[in-house]
């Protein structure tokens, strides 16, 4: 059986985790790790915050040991490997908005690579065509595959005329049915 871990916090490290805690934007693991933190400090037991929490034991002790080793600065997730995601700034998400919706009213519709490319040649922006796909629908574009057709662009006068001349070639002027040989 695993011994029972204790927390004391001082007052300035209450203080702190209070801060901490208070922040809307705190990553989940780090909030587990503190609410850990701040349960052991009141006098619960390992499994009495695990059971709190609705996580394992284990997780428990790791936060105690993570806190005694660094203190509350390394209660935060460590920094991932690799290069940071590519995000468009304020300014170049403006001005690829400005230019969607001027292109809608328009009828253009654009691709996520013709749109990559647009901000390559116009704001210098390097990023891939999934990665402005997913940024632009998180902030909310919506679009929808567009169909082949030149329908709209069909003068009705022309059409009309086509008709009649597609009429006059039939054999014996009769309408097949469909289905139908002639």
């Amino acid at each position: 059986m695993p011994k029972n871990l204790h927390v004391e916090l001082t007052g300035d490290q209450r203080r702190d985790l209070r801060v901490m805690l208070a922040r809307r934007a705190l990553a989940r693991h780090t909030r587990l790790r503190a609410e850990c933190l701040r349960l052991l400090d009141r006098g619960r037991t390992v499994t009495e915050v695990a059971d709190l929490l609705e996580c394992n034991p284990v997780t428990v002790r790791a936060a105690v040991h993570r806190f005694e080793k660094g203190g509350l600065a390394v209660l935060p997730d460590a920094a991932r490997p690799g290069r940071p995601a590519k995000i468009l700034g304020p300014d170049d998400r403006a001005a690829l908005s400005g230019m969607l919706d001027a292109s809608a009213a328009a009828g253009i519709t654009w691709t996520a690579p013709a749109l990559r490319d647009w901000l390559g040649e116009q704001r210098g922006v390097e990023i891939s065509a999934y990665w402005l796909w997913e940024l632009l629908r998180r902030d909310g574009f919506r679009w929808k595959r567009t169909r082949d057709s030149v329908r709209h662009q069909a003068d009705p006068v022309l059409q009309q005329a086509a008709r009649a001349q597609l009429e006059d070639l039939r054999p014996c002027g009769r309408t097949p049915t469909p289905g139908s040989v002639t």
